[in-house]
């Protein structure tokens, strides 16, 4: 990294990455997909998260993405790696499989056996989805995927991330089950009681995914959380450091959705 002309480090470049949010609508209402991080991880450790990773230079297959343009043939290259990325997020931290063989959605048990097949070589980085992709025959079904946020980590930090929320509903006859390298444990869960389990010190979630719980949990239903994500317009966030009499807070766009502007944030992260 080098230095700015005023003599202060120059920002990092963010790195691309792609978080998932598998919903499905359980006996109460809305219950959205979380996984454990392990405590060695090097992001939100211990942490409850969605399922969601960098973006593979492999996302760029040129194959890969020929398959999936398919379902989406006027998307350009750089969503549709973002759009990808989430989908192998989904299969490498929850056994979920977004893809179509066929026309048809993979099913419970194309999804174990493919899993069987391959999963290990994909989470160990000996193949890339793509190698998958073409030995199953498959597509990826990145229509699927309805964009819910966009966070990009405030400048100065030492890690960045620019990230993009995804919705999808989680097939309905697909088993969700976390890695156990990366995530140690797995949960369906509402939004708002997760919230809950966080302020009551139960649970530990990051900023950028307490707001995302808060915004999701608006919805009672998918079809209701999908439909509002679909009417809303992305807003990109990037939070900013501030200083009040209440507290270190943390400023984001209001016109972003989330219905505040600033949050008082004890414990942050400070350049």
């Amino acid at each position: 990294m080098t230095d700015s002309k005023d003599g202060q480090p120059a920002a990092r470049s963010p790195i691309p990455s792609s978080t998932i949010l598998l919903l499905r609508d359980g006996p109460a209402g809305l219950e959205v997909f979380m996984v454990k991080r392990h405590r060695e991880v090097d992001f939100a450790s211990g942490a409850l998260v969605f399922p969601g990773g960098k973006v593979d230079r492999r996302d760029a297959d040129p194959d890969l993405l020929e398959r999936a343009r398919t379902a989406m043939p006027e998307t350009d290259e750089e969503e549709l790696c973002f759009r990808i990325a989430a989908i192998r997020e989904a299969f490498e931290e929850c056994a979920i499989l977004l893809c179509r063989r066929g026309g048809r959605l993979i099913g419970a048990t194309e999804a174990d056996d493919i899993a069987a097949r391959h999963r290990d070589r994909l989470n160990a980085g000996a193949i890339g989805f793509g190698d998958i992709v073409r030995a199953e025959d498959l597509v990826p079904a990145c229509d699927l995927l309805v964009p819910f946020a966009r966070w990009v980590t405030p400048v100065n930090l030492p890690k960045r991330f620019d990230t993009w929320f995804y919705l999808a509903a989680a097939p309905e006859d697909q088993v969700t089950a976390h890695d156990g390298r990366e995530a140690v444990d797995s949960v369906w869960i509402s939004p708002l009681a997760l919230l809950r389990e966080a302020e009551a010190k139960r649970a530990t979630v990051v900023f950028a995914t307490r707001m995302n719980l808060a915004k999701l949990g608006r919805s009672a239903t998918v079809p209701a959380a999908m439909a509002a994500a679909r009417a809303d317009r992305i807003v990109t966030v990037m939070p900013e450091f501030g200083e009040t009499p209440a507290g270190p807070v943390l400023r984001i766009p209001l016109e972003a959705g989330y219905g505040v502007s600033e949050v008082v944030v004890k414990d942050i992260p400070r350049p």
